[in-house]
């Protein structure tokens, strides 16, 4: 693994949120970015308009990306997520897409939205991952 995630004592557990608090990145690893991807079809039409549908899709779209230089979610150091209309279920609909990443989420911020680059995209994820 080429980072480190630690929830230090004397802050909340995070990870039933769906991230965590802090990552390190040891010197010589390689960054990759990953730019903000939504609930799209290989034609960049998004593919349903239920939010969970688009989220889904969202991740694994992040997941063809990541693959394309060798790694996956468990490599992903920190996501942004950005949510049209945030509330407590879609909040847990993310948590549940990070949860697949494996038992240690990355680190994460949440961004509420007005709006996202066309009406019908109500979720983007972009990603910054560290390879070994």
């Amino acid at each position: 693994m080429a980072h480190t995630t630690i929830n230090p004592d004397g802050l909340h557990n995070p990870v039933p949120f769906g991230y965590s608090h802090t990552a390190a990145v040891p010197a010589g690893a390689e960054l990759v970015f990953v730019s903000g991807q939504y609930g799209s079809g290989p034609d960049g039409r998004v593919t349903s308009p239920e939010f969970a549908d688009q989220v889904k899709q969202a991740f694994s779209n992040l997941g063809v990306a990541l693959a394309a230089h060798g790694l996956d979610l468990s490599d992903v150091v920190q996501l942004r997520t950005y949510v049209v209309s945030p509330d407590f279920e879609k909040l847990g609909i993310i948590g549940q897409a990070v949860a697949g990443g494996g038992a240690t989420p990355p680190t994460q911020t949440v961004i509420g939205v007005a709006g996202l680059a066309a009406p019908d995209i109500l979720f983007e994820v972009e990603a910054v991952a560290a390879k070994s």
